[in-house]
């Protein structure tokens, strides 16, 4: 705090330093009361490149780069259902980060800004990136927040039968339950994994016929039955729009479809009509400007100092 005087020794005005930004000030004036101002400096914000390699754990690779705590929970948060940061990584893997500071007149201001992360895992790459509405996307502007699509394949194909949690057998008026909404899609199609996560089950039943499970984001799973070929591996992990099968017609069945469940906390609901996380996407009004960003920030962590 700073106080000034004057004269007779009577306060003239109390002034108090935010940051090296901002300071405000309680200034008297003529009829003895106090007014409030406010000073504002403008902060000069830079980009820059930073390349770090796994030495540990990411997070003491990531701390001596520079990265702040917030700034790695950020980056596990968002990449924790594509990567295991304890089993995927390998000493001596890349990853890069385009951070945002600000000064005024040389003297730091403000946090560090993560702008986009490049990680790279057995060969893969792994990419996330900052828009203007303070979320980050991958860099085809979809979403990164832990999202489920609503149906396994491209096309919508027709529902053949729906979800039906209290259906009854039509000759014993049983409860038979039809957990899972059929689609009719033809023999062949690809089959997309609805949310990332890991194979947890790949087997054959009478009844089912070729079928796998996945253990997706938070309390959601699913499960796809009747496929005539899988194409992942228990234990494999999977992205949100990944081929993972193609349909087919095997088990107990009346013709070709995909049986696609989705669960949470282990119960059947309804995809098609249940809230779920759904993707998130830039609209395209704003995609050239993000696609810009991504361009340059991609060059330079390419090409930022080992």
């Amino acid at each position: 705090l700073s106080f000034e005087l004057d004269k007779e020794g009577k306060l003239k005005s109390l002034s108090r330093r935010i940051n090296p930004s901002k300071s405000i000030s309680f200034v008297r004036h003529e009829n003895g009361g106090f007014s409030y101002q406010e000073n504002v400096l403008p902060i000069n914000y830079s980009q820059t490149a930073l390349h770090g390699e796994i030495a540990g754990s990411f997070y003491q690779s990531a701390k001596k780069l520079g990265l702040s705590d917030a700034n790695i929970v950020v980056i596990r948060d968002l990449l924790k259902t594509r990567i295991d940061f304890r089993k995927d990584l390998r000493a001596g893997d890349g990853f890069d980060v385009v951070v945002e500071t600000g000064d005024v007149n040389g003297e730091p201001v403000g946090r560090m800004q993560l702008e986009a992360v490049q990680l790279v895992v057995r060969g893969a790459s792994y990419r996330i990136f900052l828009h203007s509405d303070g979320r980050f996307y991958d860099e085809n502007g979809n979403g990164l927040t832990p999202a489920l699509l609503r149906w396994p394949t491209k096309v919508h194909y027709r529902i053949s039968s729906p979800f039906n949690n209290k259906r009854r057998h039509p000759i014993t008026g049983r409860l038979a339950p039809h957990n899972g909404t059929d689609m009719a899609a033809p023999k062949g199609t690809k089959v997309l994994a609805t949310g990332d996560g890991v194979v947890t089950r790949v087997a054959y039943q009478k009844y089912a016929g070729k079928y796998l499970d996945v253990d997706n984001l938070g309390p959601y799973s699913s499960r796809f039955l009747h496929l005539s070929k899988v194409l992942v591996k228990k234990g494999q992990h999977v992205k949100r729009g990944q081929v993972i099968a193609l349909s087919g017609n095997t088990g107990r069945t009346t013709g070709a479809h995909l049986h696609y469940e989705l669960h949470r906390d282990g119960k059947p609901i309804n995809p098609m009509t249940s809230e779920i996380p759904t993707l998130q996407e830039i609209p395209d009004a704003k995609m050239h400007e993000f696609k810009q960003h991504v361009k340059q920030w991609v060059s330079m962590m390419n090409n930022s100092p080992d």
